[in-house]
């Protein structure tokens, strides 16, 4: 087979006006403090970030973070040391992150809506020896005492480093963010490291569906992926944007997509708008009319709520990622603000981007002729892509459903601790079901794990999602799959839908099934429909599907 049929989709970069690079290698051997470094003196006098009502220059962002570093280092770490954090959108994120690189460390975000059961474990697996958390997490960290190797906890609260910071109470057995930053003179020379081969970023994954996994992602993986991105894509307008625009960051930075935004911002000196929390949807709105920022990524759940605020024409461009965008909300956003949202697809263990759906760039760049409406688009730059037969290991043909195999130098170093572990001669089975056309698009059908068997068809519940989303009563909805009491061994399609305001007195369970029925085969057709207010969501927004199935495992088994 000719290297071309091998990767069809190498023909896209060359479409359009712009021609894209088959290949950014050799990528640069270098820490990810290097390249923070680096923008900050570039730009140091420019706007680095603002949050809640108050700016910081990148001269002042690095200054925090050097000092930071060197209050690390006093504590006792060094080299390879893990440091965690569980902390939101804020330039406290950004600070700690780069002060535990500059120390040499390895940085372990968790997430804010974590429990104590999931902390012990991701905090007492990596042997973090220091915690970095909001004041608000004390309570639960207590629990943590005996389960972890924790020596020190450095809290902060979420008002700090806005226009309305205030004085932080001194707390027993912990210190001061604020303080641990004054008392120490900045650490002005990164402790250094091998980008290859030194870990930047230990982070858990499959909690949503499983016992987290640590993803061990080191400088060059991380740095890589930020050039296979924007640098790649937008080169031709990266005169027009680097050091000069702003992106809206309205997605948790502790989550593989939110922590790519800040690397890609620092990558181009970008001006970071930090948001705290992802479901206020009228500061969303405020800052893409006050500061029109050059782009907004964002999770489709965002989207839908943008939809309803009706926010009228803008030249932000905006990204979707972390899960499958709606084709219903696709069509309605594009409606009402005139610009496409760009998908884009990728996992923690690959940091995190491998595919790029660049026709929705056709907006500002004219790069693509068409667009693949659904699809999550090419493989970026110097990164493979197979559609393998579960069964058998082979690859498939365009058109045929498998699971996605992906390889480039952004895949991880291996599951925490054994480097090479989870990888198939360098290729990472991502448990996603895809299939590729002729033109070397790919397409998602569904999780593996959240393929449904009903008497032996398979139903991929990503389609019974979108026929549900099509209904134009619904403002949300989810299809799960349950074990069926009445046949061992099959399982039946159970629909949660929310519907809209207008919508809920005179919209039945008995009109959704009918709309199911006439756009799905009778298989896939939900057994039952669930009104609800909303919907549970996992950290990056993405409705919690493993929730809702253990639920409703529970109620069968109660009776």
């Amino acid at each position: 087979m000719s290297e071309n049929n091998k990767r069809p989709w190498i023909k896209n970069y060359k479409l359009g006006p712009f021609k894209l690079e088959d290949s950014m290698a050799p990528y640069p051997d270098v820490s990810l403090s290097t390249v923070f470094d680096g923008t900050a003196a570039r730009y140091a006098k420019r706007s680095a970030c603002e949050y809640l009502g108050k700016k910081y220059t990148w001269e002042e962002l690095r200054n925090l973070v050097d000092r930071l570093a060197a209050g690390l280092a006093a504590l006792g770490i060094s080299k390879g040391d893990r440091v965690a954090t569980i902390l939101p959108t804020s330039p406290q994120f950004i600070i700690s992150d780069y002060a535990i690189l500059k120390a040499g460390a390895v940085h372990v975000p968790c997430s804010l809506l974590h429990r104590s059961r999931e902390l012990a474990y991701e905090i007492g697996e990596s042997g973090a020896k220091v915690l970095i958390c909001l004041e608000d997490s004390l309570e639960l960290i207590s629990t943590l005492r005996g389960k972890t190797k924790l020596e020190h906890i450095i809290i902060t609260r979420v008002s700090d480093f806005s226009s309305e910071e205030q004085p932080l109470a001194e707390r027993p057995g912990t210190l001061q963010l604020r303080k641990v930053i004054a008392d120490h003179e900045p650490m002005l020379t990164a402790v250094p490291v091998n980008p290859k081969e030194d870990l930047a970023e230990l982070v858990f994954t499959g909690g949503a569906t499983g016992i987290p996994k640590g993803v061990m992602l080191s400088h060059c993986n991380l740095v890589t992926n930020t050039i296979q991105a924007f640098p790649w894509v937008l080169k031709p307008l990266e005169k027009g944007i680097i050091g000069k625009a702003s992106m809206l960051i309205g997605i948790p930075t502790f989550h593989s997509y939110g922590h790519w935004t800040i690397r890609a911002c620092v990558y181009w000196g970008l001006q970071m708008l930090l948001l705290p929390d992802p479901r206020d949807t009228d500061t969303i709105v405020f800052f893409l009319k006050k500061y029109r920022p050059f782009m907004a990524p964002l999770v489709p759940t965002q989207y839908m709520r943008l939809v309803e605020k009706k926010i009228g024409r803008t030249n932000t461009t905006f990204a979707s990622g972390a899960a499958p965008l709606p084709e219903k909300v696709r069509v309605e956003f594009k409606k009402e603000t005139g610009m496409p949202i760009t998908e884009a697809y990728g996992l923690t263990e690959t940091s995190p981007v491998t595919h790029f759906n660049v026709s929705s760039f056709s907006k500002i760049t004219g790069f693509m002729p068409f667009e693949k409406v659904g699809s999550i688009g090419v493989p970026v730059v110097d990164t493979d892509a197979r559609v393998v037969d579960e069964t058998t290991g082979e690859d498939l043909l365009p058109g045929e459903v498998g699971e996605l195999y992906v390889r480039g130098p952004q895949v991880m170093m291996g599951y925490w601790p054994e480097p090479g572990s989870g990888l198939i001669d360098g290729w990472l089975r991502t448990g996603d079901l895809c299939r590729m056309d002729a033109d070397g698009y790919f397409y998602l059908v569904d999780r593996d794990k959240d393929m449904v068997n009903v008497s032996g068809n398979k139903v991929y519940t990503t389609l019974v999602d979108t026929v549900l989303f099509e209904h134009a009563s619904v403002a949300a909805a989810v299809a799960i799959g349950i074990p069926d009491p009445e046949r061992d061994g099959s399982e039946r399609i159970k629909a949660f839908v929310v519907l809209k305001d207008a919508c809920k007195e005179t919209t039945t369970e008995a009109d959704i099934i009918e709309h199911c029925r006439n756009n799905l085969a009778p298989y896939a057709v939900p057994k039952a429909v669930e009104f609800r207010d909303n919907l549970p969501l996992t950290v990056t927004e993405k409705i919690f599907k493993r929730q809702l199935r253990e639920e409703e495992i529970m109620k069968q088994k109660k009776g």
